[in-house]
């Protein structure tokens, strides 16, 4: 029985990731995904023509029509590809795009978001760590006021003890 689940080989095929896209291209989201594989090709080819330091805060959302669409994650990249626009639309011309216009929105996420695990796991540099363990040595109790006062209860009495109230006359 060809194509059932007794089938091994049957079910080794269908369990492939070719033929789970192949199954998802051919279904009715079949052309939104072969438009979203189309937009990330075009992407990959114009991010390179950027100006450098663009590349990696811009990206391509959509070709409509006669203009191309990017989105970037700050109003300073926003600005900079405005000024970048003519260069662009060459460029998109020369690998075989109709396009007349470049339209830019800005975002206020991130383009392309660290996985959580990378971005819980980020190290620290050495400046934060210093920082971080004077604002720590602030914290802890002095050393030597820890060992002259005994335990740390008769530290903590002494600490908590109201002043003493200014003899009279004296102002």
């Amino acid at each position: 029985m060809p194509g059932s689940r007794s089938n091994p080989e049957g079910s080794r095929a269908a369990a492939s990731p070719r033929a789970a896209l192949d199954a998802l291209l051919a279904g009715s989201a079949g052309g939104t995904l072969r438009r979203a594989q189309w937009l990330d090709a075009m992407d990959r080819l114009l991010r390179p023509l950027l100006p450098a330091g663009l590349g990696a805060h811009a990206r391509l959302a959509n070709v409509r029509g006669d203009r191309l669409v990017f989105v970037v994650d700050s109003p300073v990249w926003h600005a900079k590809l405005r000024l970048a626009a003519p260069a662009l639309i060459d460029a998109a011309r020369s690998i075989g795009l109709e396009v007349n216009d470049v339209g830019v929105r800005t975002t206020t996420a991130p383009l392309r978001p660290l996985p959580p695990a990378e971005a819980r796991h980020a190290p620290m540099s050495a400046a934060a760590r210093a920082g971080l363990e004077a604002a720590l040595a602030l914290l802890r109790p002095d050393a030597s006021e820890e060992h002259a006062g005994g335990d740390r209860k008769a530290g903590a009495r002494r600490a908590t003890k109201p002043p003493a109230e200014p003899a009279e006359g004296a102002s």
